[in-house]
């Protein structure tokens, strides 16, 4: 089902794509099962393998949002060729980075009754000349960009200054950068003056070390960052600038598979935003989408219908100033 002409659909104002950036991919496989057990043979009931990473997921959600989107990542070895094939068979603009290592797995099991397992390879060390390949690659793509997602964790040992050359790369190109890492990838995010900073609450606290949202959210905007908004889960979203805050309640009532709810959160806000809505209502739209994504079995996909659903009774956000 396509988002164009529905009555909720926001008005598309800007024809180009978003460059999403997934520093590391994986092949994600998704295991569903009568009743996680530990120790014990498990049948696997069904079995879901595809592109994943939390950039590729964000991509995925932009695409069936209808925004076109340049994906920029490192891939290398047989995982990472299947990952970049896949995604061209999809229909993607691919902007592939070789490397040296083999792209990662990992392993999502599910069961109707509690909350995901995952089982996630820590990925391939990326040499120095590997990321110049890759953010010449970006550089190349943000020529034609409206946005620029960075999303996920990073490969280990990977330098702050990294994370700081990738989203400058965004800053200097004059599009508006949002950043859904974790650790020193958040801070170091923070410091090169990303648009907006998207942690969830735990990781806004771990980075920062503060004990409060409120705290962590200072923290990263005294860094550089020009907006935080952080999700709560079950509790919602949360913005702020310095200057004012806004929260949306989260959708009630929703279960499912929660692991792709962040992505999906991300790319609805980014669309929100790039068809000119104004921040609280990117959220609400942000909240829908991710409400929407935990009804599907895997990440990467929204419930378009419940979406929309979700928009028709929308949760109201609140202003406050801060």
């Amino acid at each position: 089902m396509s988002s164009a002409g529905h009555p909720d659909a926001p008005r598309a104002t800007d024809s180009r794509p978003v460059v999403v950036v997934t520093p590391n991919p994986a092949v994600d496989v998704t295991y569903t099962v009568d009743e996680q057990q530990l120790g014990v043979t498990q049948r696997v009931r069904s079995i879901a393998r595809r592109p994943g990473g939390k950039g590729v997921n964000v991509a995925s959600v932009l695409a069936a949002l209808d925004v076109p989107t340049i994906q920029v990542l490192p891939l290398g070895g047989a995982s990472g060729a299947w990952i970049g094939g896949s995604l061209r068979a999809a229909g993607f603009d691919v902007r592939v980075a070789p490397v040296s290592g083999d792209t990662r797995s990992t392993v999502t099991v599910v069961d109707d009754h509690q909350h995901p397992t995952l089982f996630a390879e820590a990925g391939p060390t990326i040499t120095a000349r590997e990321w110049v390949v890759l953010t010449a690659e970006l550089r190349d793509a943000l020529r034609l960009a409206s946005h620029l997602v960075i999303s996920g964790s990073f490969p280990p040992s990977t330098p702050d200054e990294v994370v700081e050359t990738l989203v400058r790369a965004g800053v200097e190109a004059g599009v508006p950068v949002v950043v859904d890492v974790s650790g020193p990838a958040l801070l170091a995010a923070a410091r090169s003056g990303a648009t907006i900073v998207k942690p969830n609450l735990d990781e806004a606290m771990t980075a920062t070390g503060e004990s409060d949202l409120e705290s962590a959210r200072t923290a990263l905007l005294e860094l550089g960052a020009r907006t935080v908004v952080i999700s709560r889960g079950a509790d919602g979203l949360t913005s702020g600038d310095g200057d004012s805050a806004h929260d949306v309640p989260a959708v009630p009532g929703v279960t499912g598979n929660p692991t792709g709810a962040g992505d999906a959160t991300t790319a609805a806000l980014v669309a929100a935003l790039r068809a000119g809505l104004p921040l609280p209502d990117a959220l609400r739209r942000a909240a829908a989408a991710g409400a929407a994504a935990v009804l599907e079995p895997v990440a990467g996909a929204i419930d378009l219908e419940a979406f929309h659903r979700f928009l028709g009774s929308p949760p109201h956000p609140t202003g406050a100033p801060a």
